[in-house]
């Protein structure tokens, strides 16, 4: 199987779906993807959690684990890694790359707020070091609270990569130059969030990002499309999505 580094190519960069179930990573395993994301947000939600919050620890583990037989790379998104103690973070990703996970993603975010750079790079150091084969992606959320400028991306940014991080992500950029100034300033690839309606999947690709994550899209989508479901069966309506049949479901599954 093709390594998950590899896909990170500036210019042509891994489109990551992020997923929150099984189902919907088999079906992407079989429509000949390379690799998912998990997104927080979904996983957090179908649990009955608020996004990222520590509860939702074990069931972003049992997902995790229940991808493994895939035939898919599977990165985990483990928000600002569910514990402030750094050793405890690297157990949780020592324990992932044990089942198979080649990728982490690790924010700065906290709540409303920033993790100090040193603080959120020692975390970063520390998890490199436990787990030294794992693709780290390092987002901060610089641009996604509103807390300044690109070039505060930029120093985080920097700061992360030279404390281990194979990859940094900036949700919210988009704007060309923005982009442009981040990838030009950093020597690692660049993720950048999907910013349906600003920017298109080749617009990033030509500004030199190398993966573009779907984040919690795909599963604000579904939920859209099963409520509208529910009014086209009220409304006596088409359905609003040619679904696959129950055979096709069932036959993606263990």
């Amino acid at each position: 199987m093709t390594s998950f580094a590899t896909l990170h190519v500036p210019g042509r960069p891994l489109l990551l779906p992020n997923v929150w179930e099984f189902g919907f990573a088999a079906a992407l395993a079989d429509a000949g993807h390379p690799a998912v994301g998990t997104t927080s947000l979904g996983v957090s939600a179908a649990a009955g959690y608020a996004d990222g919050a520590p509860a939702s620890r074990a069931a972003t583990v049992a997902l995790a684990k229940s991808l493994a037989p895939l035939d898919i790379l599977v990165s985990v998104d483990l928000a600002d890694g569910f514990s402030a103690d750094a050793g405890e973070v690297a157990d949780l990703v020592a324990e992932l790359a044990d089942a198979g996970v080649v990728g982490v993603n690790l924010e700065d975010g906290r709540g409303d707020a920033l993790a100090p750079i040193v603080v959120q790079a020692a975390l970063l150091a520390k998890v490199r070091e436990r787990v030294p084969g794992m693709f780290l992606n390092a987002r901060t959320d610089t641009h996604w609270l509103g807390a300044g400028p690109v070039a505060d991306a930029v120093t985080r940014a920097r700061a992360y990569a030279d404390a281990g991080a194979d990859c940094v992500f900036v949700p919210g950029l988009h704007d060309p130059a923005d982009v442009t100034e981040l990838v030009e300033a950093v020597d690692v690839p660049v993720n950048l969030l999907y910013p349906p309606g600003k920017a298109t999947f080749s617009e990033l690709a030509s500004l030199g990002v190398a993966r573009v994550s779907l984040g919690s899209t795909p599963y604000r989508v579904a939920l859209s499309a099963a409520l509208a479901t529910v009014d086209s069966v009220r409304e006596e309506t088409e359905l609003p999505l040619n679904p696959p049949s129950y055979g096709d479901v069932t036959a993606l599954l263990p």
